[in-house]
């Protein structure tokens, strides 16, 4: 039976006591190393005397373009061997996936080449390994100061005494977001999806090989963020992350996010803007597009007028990050001659004119990236502007798997819309065990348990009515008539910019007279000359009340008609 941990909550294990148990699985670790020959040989030095038993492990030392050929040196475990990155690339998501290419082990624990782990350091992370196929087991990271590096002879000698605290002086830098984060929450237990992925450090990691290899290994492409965009990805895949600090491991010198955080994260930000959907906050860009979608919409096929309806309104949606898949026998839409209004493929020729040329809208799953969130829509129903912001809102607000958002009910049933978190689908079938290698194509897991049971045993399923999220049916008649405006409608615009020049006219009319009524109160009782003025007025007032027969101007005629003037004594 494989273990159900909801969330990130990796409580429901009981890791082994280190010492006090009888590891099975093999491991093959990984070095991705350039130029980097004192510190490996440490490493390699280190590995050698692990109390993990040598049996089960190997090393695999990948030597990617060391201007100085890399060697092996005489202390390393017995089984290790040095391979070149292959051509055709370069970096350390290079050397890694030629490592893994490489590997045989169950569970592949990179680790770079600066890195001198603790004696326990393999033990304390494949001890998850044991109790989950999902697990990513990460180890505590001590950086050194400055100073002379002891010799791989004082490494073997120190790991052996326990006495690992003296091979470096402490540096007070340490990986402070991290830890906080795993402070925080409860040791990362507590940690929402989008969290938790962020503490995934690969200087040190450790993953089932099966697990790696289903995520599609590193992305080659990128030249550092590979592990910020590899955590994102395992996640999806439905993985739990696992911080141990008992898996301790000396990191020598300080990495580049700490001498150089800056520029770091300017070089880093749009590689991860386009591939992590989680940082909202680097994509605050109106009208951008990118690699991995926050949404991955799908609806299937209907009538032209459904489908168009329910695409067109998503589309139009406060939140723009989402890509929309319509699904259809698309195959069938082939160039022979036919009857171009009698085709039995009408609407399904019409649906594909409709949205062919726009980007954001795909006929078959695209194969550029897995979004977070995946949404389905039946055809026929139009959202709200802000219906998928606020599903999506919801479901991070509770850290939710599922949402089903029922629509009507009909003889032939209840028709829903659904959100999925991606993560809480691939955990499911994760849990669900061997066999069912098909999300889609799942139906029930142990003990004849639905789809639907495990996520909700393992994130939570919400039942939601689709009135009150923005859901609708399309009206009659769509895509809605657009004629040109009509004769009178022109000359109703037309009338309505003059009335605007003549209100502006009457309340500078307005503004004249108050000022003339307190000029009388100062100067005295010159009420012929005032009603002489007034009488203009009332006059010009009359004449654009006659031109433009408008409610507020006969106002303005009746006010001026009523002033008084003072000395007036009609």
């Amino acid at each position: 039976m494989i273990p159900r941990i909801p969330h990130n909550d990796f409580g429901v294990l009981d890791p082994p006591a280190l010492g006090g148990w009888e590891p099975t699985l093999t491991v093959t670790v990984v070095i991705p190393a350039h130029d980097r020959q004192e510190t490996l040989n440490l490493t390699l030095a280190a590995l050698s005397a692990q109390s993990y038993p040598e049996h089960l492990l190997d090393v695999v030392v990948v030597d990617d373009g060391s201007a100085t050929p890399l060697s092996l040196p005489e202390l390393a475990p017995a089984r290790t061997k040095l391979i070149s990155s292959p051509p055709g690339g370069w970096g350390r998501a290079w050397a890694v996936q030629a490592g893994l290419d490489a590997a045989t082990g169950e569970v592949v624990f990179v680790l770079d080449a600066d890195m001198v782990p603790h004696r326990r350091h393999v033990e304390a992370q494949l001890r998850w390994h044991h109790l989950a196929p999902y697990v990513v087991a990460l180890g505590w990271i001590d950086f050194t100061g400055p100073g002379p590096l002891p010799a791989p002879e004082q490494v073997v000698a120190a790991l052996a005494e326990g006495a690992e605290e003296r091979l470096f002086p402490l540096s007070p830098h340490r990986h402070d977001w991290a830890e906080e984060i795993i402070r925080d929450h409860d040791g990362l237990r507590t940690a929402p999806s989008s969290l938790a992925t962020r503490i995934h450090v690969g200087a040190t990691v450790s993953y089932p090989a099966a697990l790696l290899r289903a995520a599609d290994g590193m992305d080659t492409s990128l030249v550092l963020a590979e592990d910020t965009e590899l955590g994102y990805r395992l996640t999806q895949a439905g993985a739990v992350f696992v911080p141990d600090p008992e898996s301790r491991a000396w990191h020598v010198g300080l990495p580049t996010a700490m001498r150089d955080h800056g520029a770091l994260k300017r070089y880093n930000d749009p590689y991860v803007a386009d591939r992590v959907p989680y940082r909202r906050y680097l994509r605050t860009d109106a009208g951008r597009q990118w690699l991995v979608p926050y949404v991955d919409v799908t609806v299937p096929e209907g009538s032209y007028e459904d489908v168009r309806a329910t695409v067109d309104s998503l589309l139009a949606g406060s939140l723009p990050d989402v890509r929309v898949t319509v699904t259809g026998p698309w195959e069938l839409l082939t160039p022979e001659r036919r009857s171009p209004l009698a085709d039995p493929q009408l609407d399904l020729r019409l649906v594909h004119a409709a949205f062919e040329h726009d980007p954001r809208v795909h006929f078959s799953p695209p194969g550029t990236g897995t979004a977070p969130f995946r949404l389905s829509v039946p055809p026929g129903w139009i959202v709200s502007k802000d219906t998928v912001e606020r599903l999506v809102a919801h479901l991070e607000e509770h850290d939710s798997g599922t949402l089903c958002v029922a629509l009507e009910e009909t003889a032939g049933g209840v028709t829903i819309a659904r959100l999925d978190r991606t993560a809480a689908l691939s955990r499911a079938a994760l849990v669900a065990g061997p066999g069912d290698e098909h999300l889609d194509d799942l139906v029930s897991g142990p003990g004849d348990e639905h789809l639907d049971d495990l996520v909700d045993a393992l994130f939570g399923l919400e039942w939601v009515d689709g009135e009150t999220w923005g859901f609708k049916r399309r009206p009659a008649v769509y895509p809605p008539r657009r004629r040109p405006p009509s004769e009178l409608a022109v000359l109703a615009a037309r009338h309505e910019q003059e009335l605007a020049r003549y209100r502006k006219r009457v309340a500078a009319l307005r503004a004249e007279l108050a000022q003339a009524r307190r000029e009388a109160g100062k100067n005295g009782r010159d009420a012929a000359r005032w009603r002489e003025k007034a009488e203009a007025w009332r006059r010009e007032a009359v004449r654009l009340a006659r031109e433009r027969n408008r409610t507020v101007l006969k106002r303005a005629v009746r006010r001026v008609r009523n002033l008084a003037f003072p000395g007036d004594q009609r």
